[in-house]
């Protein structure tokens, strides 16, 4: 029954809102079954918060505007070259180089040398890391949290090139077993490249489940 009420107050937000259940965020608000002996007679009454995702995708998007407007971003740079001249200084390579070019409200910072792979790491695990700890970084003294996007010897490209073949692998599994495909925990920037690479498709859909740091893809057929 009370699954029925659910659907049905889902149904009529989907049409008023004229979109569909893929392109929504749905919340139940108010549990029907929590009742007293006194209101029993009463109508059952079901609410949910139904809300498109693209108007939460655009309204963060609008708050990250208005975020970036507010950071100094000269500052920023400033603290990042600091240590990465210190930093640079203890790593055993003479012909290790960086920039730092501030894009699109973020501050990437590309590494180049020789033999680097150990900064890396398994599947960029030590250069997640290292870009926290940049992050950190250029925030420092600021009120508003400064984005880095660290690159080391054009891994993210290498990176981005396998997720997209990956995706493709997997969809075309997904349609041909008719089941859903968990992956493997990723960070947000890989999960991305995964949801932008299917986002056309028209057999497929992607979800991502569970927390941070162990937040997942989900590939499934489109119903």
């Amino acid at each position: 029954m009370k699954e029925k009420l659910h659907g049905e107050a889902i149904d009529i937000g989907l049409k008023t809102l004229g979109i569909t259940k893929e392109e929504a965020e749905i919340r139940v608000l108010e549990n029907e079954d929590k009742r007293s002996f006194f209101s029993i007679l009463a109508p059952r009454v079901v609410k949910v918060e139904i809300t498109s995702k693209k108007e939460i995708k655009e309204e963060k998007i609008r708050r990250n505007k208005e975020e970036i407007s507010h950071i100094d971003f000269g500052q920023a740079k400033k603290q990042l070259e600091d240590f990465l001249k210190d930093w640079i200084k203890v790593i055993p390579n003479e012909e290790i180089h960086y920039e730092i070019i501030p894009n699109e409200g973020n501050l990437n910072v590309n590494i180049d040398g020789r033999d680097l792979n150990y900064l890396i790491g398994h599947r960029g695990e030590v250069l997640n890391q290292l870009q926290v700890i940049l992050s950190s970084i250029a925030s420092k003294n600021s009120e508003y949290k400064v984005r880095v996007i660290l690159n080391i010897c054009g891994y993210k490209e290498k990176r981005e090139k396998s997720l997209e073949e990956l995706a493709e692998k997997l969809e075309k599994t997904v349609i041909r077993t008719k089941k859903s495909i968990t992956l493997e925990p990723m960070t947000a920037y890989e999960r991305k490249i995964i949801h932008t690479k299917l986002q056309d498709s028209k057999m497929v859909t992607t979800t991502s489940v569970g927390e941070e740091p162990y937040r997942k893809v989900v590939i499934s057929l489109k119903k």
